[in-house]
């Protein structure tokens, strides 16, 4: 049996890096981790972002909820800072270079067809939260995903064609049929869904139940059959 666990989530969400960091703590502590697959879906909190944002950071965000900077530093960017601590997480948000995130989401589903996308997304995460790499800016975000193990070739045509603009379109269009308005969210098997960076003891509450609800499969004794190709 496998388990599904499909998570839609944005490079640019401090709260999606958390949400792996405490995914990553339940399952390791199910005991169907091995069995478990982890897909990563596409969202955009800011689709209509240039590829790279010339403005300062923290009072992008006053400014987007109506606070003073002091307050929006305060509330926001420092409580962020020690939430990451917790979760052994570098938040550096004076390096921060905010921009586009679709190209990032193209290059997440080259990671997933060659079995690196977690690589791929902690790549992605750690140089844009750790490290103010743009990841709007092509040969940036080519750079963190070729230093996540995929081909250099195939990076650069991902990003000199449309190859999987597709994809994280499809991504996009699910998140809003299934009501997806914040990220990170969890969807469990296709039943069970956990919105927002949930401790760890809430995800492995959802991994064991989903998993008791899979189709059992029964142990069979392989004797002699027939199948399409004869017998």
């Amino acid at each position: 049996m496998k388990l599904t666990v499909e998570v839609w989530s944005d490079i640019a969400c401090p709260w999606c890096w958390v949400g792996k960091r405490r995914l990553e703590a339940a399952l390791a502590k199910f005991e169907h981790a091995k069995d478990t697959q982890v897909i990563w879906r596409a969202y955009e909190l800011d689709p209509s972002a240039p590829a790279l944002r010339k403005e300062d950071y923290v009072q992008r965000l006053a400014d987007k909820y109506g606070r003073s900077r002091a307050d929006a530093q305060k509330t926001l960017i420092d409580r962020m800072v020690d939430t990451g601590k917790t979760e052994g997480l570098k938040f550096d948000f004076e390096q921060i270079q905010s921009g586009n995130t679709f190209l990032g989401h193209r290059l997440l589903h080259l990671g997933h067809e060659r079995g690196l996308q977690d690589a791929v997304k902690e790549r992605m995460f750690r140089g844009y939260f750790s490290e103010g790499a743009a990841v709007g800016v092509p040969e940036v975000a080519a750079k963190l995903a070729i230093d996540a193990g995929l081909d250099p070739d195939e990076v650069a045509g991902v990003i000199q064609s449309d190859q999987f603009e597709d994809a994280v379109r499809k991504d996009l269009r699910e998140a809003r049929e299934i009501g997806v308005d914040g990220v990170p969210f969890f969807l469990f098997g296709r039943k069970y869904a956990v919105g927002g960076a949930q401790p760890p003891e809430l995800l492995l509450k959802a991994l064991q139940q989903t998993w008791s609800e899979l189709p059992q499969r029964l142990d069979v004794e392989e004797g002699a059959v027939c199948g399409p190709e004869g017998c």
